[in-house]
Protein backbone atom coordinates (compact mmCIF):
# COMPACT_ATOMS: atom_id res chain seq x y z
CA UNK A 1 0.00 0.00 0.00
CA UNK A 2 1.49 3.33 -1.06
CA UNK A 3 0.56 6.57 0.66
CA UNK A 4 1.20 9.81 -1.20
CA UNK A 5 1.48 13.16 0.56
CA UNK A 6 2.12 16.44 -1.20
CA UNK A 7 3.78 19.75 -0.75
CA UNK A 8 4.44 22.55 -3.17
CA UNK A 9 6.59 25.61 -3.60
CA UNK A 10 6.19 28.69 -5.73
CA UNK A 11 8.98 31.15 -6.56
CA UNK A 12 9.28 34.47 -8.39
CA UNK A 13 12.43 36.47 -9.11
CA UNK A 14 16.11 35.74 -8.79
CA UNK A 15 17.82 33.80 -6.03
CA UNK A 16 18.67 36.68 -3.68
CA UNK A 17 15.84 39.09 -4.51
CA UNK A 18 13.17 36.47 -5.19
CA UNK A 19 10.35 35.36 -2.98
CA UNK A 20 8.72 32.01 -2.55
CA UNK A 21 5.86 30.33 -0.77
CA UNK A 22 5.50 26.82 0.60
CA UNK A 23 2.21 24.94 0.89
CA UNK A 24 1.30 21.49 2.18
CA UNK A 25 -1.48 19.21 1.03
CA UNK A 26 -3.02 19.23 4.52
CA UNK A 27 -3.15 23.02 4.63
CA UNK A 28 -0.85 23.18 7.67
CA UNK A 29 1.21 25.55 5.54
CA UNK A 30 -0.64 27.64 3.00
CA UNK A 31 1.45 29.97 0.86
CA UNK A 32 3.92 30.37 3.75
CA UNK A 33 6.76 32.70 2.72
CA UNK A 34 10.39 31.69 2.36
CA UNK A 35 13.39 33.13 0.58
CA UNK A 36 17.14 33.52 0.42
CA UNK A 37 17.33 35.55 3.62
CA UNK A 38 15.28 33.01 5.65
CA UNK A 39 17.47 30.19 4.39
CA UNK A 40 20.97 31.65 4.41
CA UNK A 41 20.96 34.85 6.45
CA UNK A 42 19.08 33.94 9.63
CA UNK A 43 16.06 36.11 8.90
CA UNK A 44 12.94 34.73 10.61
CA UNK A 45 10.79 32.61 8.31
CA UNK A 46 10.71 29.11 6.96
CA UNK A 47 13.19 27.20 4.85
CA UNK A 48 13.51 23.66 3.48
CA UNK A 49 15.96 22.55 6.17
CA UNK A 50 13.65 23.37 9.08
CA UNK A 51 10.85 21.51 7.32
CA UNK A 52 13.11 18.47 6.95
CA UNK A 53 14.07 18.76 10.63
CA UNK A 54 10.42 18.84 11.70
CA UNK A 55 9.64 15.89 9.44
CA UNK A 56 12.58 13.89 10.80
CA UNK A 57 11.74 14.63 14.45
CA UNK A 58 8.09 13.69 14.02
CA UNK A 59 8.80 10.56 11.95
CA UNK A 60 11.44 9.29 14.39
CA UNK A 61 9.16 9.88 17.40
CA UNK A 62 6.28 8.00 15.77
CA UNK A 63 8.61 5.14 14.81
CA UNK A 64 9.87 4.92 18.38
CA UNK A 65 6.29 4.85 19.67
CA UNK A 66 5.63 1.83 17.44
CA UNK A 67 8.85 0.08 18.52
CA UNK A 68 8.14 0.77 22.20
CA UNK A 69 4.66 -0.72 21.81
CA UNK A 70 6.14 -3.86 20.23
CA UNK A 71 8.35 -4.14 23.34
CA UNK A 72 5.34 -3.76 25.66
CA UNK A 73 6.22 -0.18 26.63
CA UNK A 74 4.31 3.08 26.29
CA UNK A 75 5.87 6.51 26.52
CA UNK A 76 4.43 8.92 29.01
CA UNK A 77 6.11 11.70 27.06
CA UNK A 78 8.68 12.06 24.28
CA UNK A 79 10.14 15.35 23.09
CA UNK A 80 12.35 15.17 20.02
CA UNK A 81 14.34 17.99 18.48
CA UNK A 82 16.10 17.71 15.13
CA UNK A 83 18.77 20.04 13.78
CA UNK A 84 19.55 19.71 10.08
CA UNK A 85 22.94 20.99 8.90
CA UNK A 86 23.26 22.67 5.50
CA UNK A 87 26.87 23.11 4.36
CA UNK A 88 28.59 24.55 1.33
CA UNK A 89 30.74 21.86 -0.24
CA UNK A 90 33.00 21.96 -3.30
CA UNK A 91 30.12 20.97 -5.59
CA UNK A 92 27.46 23.17 -3.96
CA UNK A 93 25.26 23.05 -0.89
CA UNK A 94 24.22 19.79 0.77
CA UNK A 95 22.37 18.66 3.86
CA UNK A 96 25.19 16.85 5.64
CA UNK A 97 23.63 15.88 8.97
CA UNK A 98 20.49 15.57 11.01
CA UNK A 99 20.98 15.48 14.77
CA UNK A 100 18.08 14.09 16.75
CA UNK A 101 17.85 14.88 20.46
CA UNK A 102 15.23 12.98 22.45
CA UNK A 103 14.09 13.36 26.03
CA UNK A 104 11.64 10.67 27.04
CA UNK A 105 9.76 9.44 30.06
CA UNK A 106 8.90 5.77 29.58
CA UNK A 107 7.63 3.91 32.64
CA UNK A 108 9.23 0.47 33.02
CA UNK A 109 12.08 1.11 30.57
CA UNK A 110 15.71 0.70 31.59
CA UNK A 111 18.37 2.77 29.86
CA UNK A 112 19.93 -0.12 27.88
CA UNK A 113 16.57 -1.14 26.41
CA UNK A 114 15.68 2.50 25.75
CA UNK A 115 18.95 3.15 23.90
CA UNK A 116 18.51 -0.02 21.81
CA UNK A 117 14.93 0.82 20.84
CA UNK A 118 15.76 4.48 20.10
CA UNK A 119 18.64 3.42 17.83
CA UNK A 120 16.30 1.02 16.01
CA UNK A 121 13.80 3.85 15.46
CA UNK A 122 16.56 6.16 14.19
CA UNK A 123 17.69 3.59 11.65
CA UNK A 124 14.24 2.56 10.50
CA UNK A 125 12.01 5.63 10.38
CA UNK A 126 11.14 6.45 6.76
CA UNK A 127 12.67 9.95 6.88
CA UNK A 128 15.98 8.52 8.20
CA UNK A 129 15.95 6.13 5.26
CA UNK A 130 15.32 9.06 2.90
CA UNK A 131 18.25 11.16 4.09
CA UNK A 132 21.75 10.44 2.79
CA UNK A 133 23.23 12.61 5.53
CA UNK A 134 24.91 11.43 8.70
CA UNK A 135 22.10 10.97 11.19
CA UNK A 136 22.97 11.07 14.88
CA UNK A 137 20.84 10.58 17.96
CA UNK A 138 21.26 11.71 21.55
CA UNK A 139 18.59 10.08 23.72
CA UNK A 140 17.97 10.72 27.40
CA UNK A 141 15.58 8.64 29.49
CA UNK A 142 14.02 10.83 32.15
CA UNK A 143 12.95 9.36 35.47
Amino acid sequence: MAINRGGSASWTGGLKDGKGTISTQSGALESYPYGFATRFEGVPGSNPEELIAAAHASCFTMALSLILGEAGLTAEKMDTNAVVTLEKLEDGFAVTASKLTLKATIPGADDATFQELAAKAKANCPISKLLKADISLEAELLS
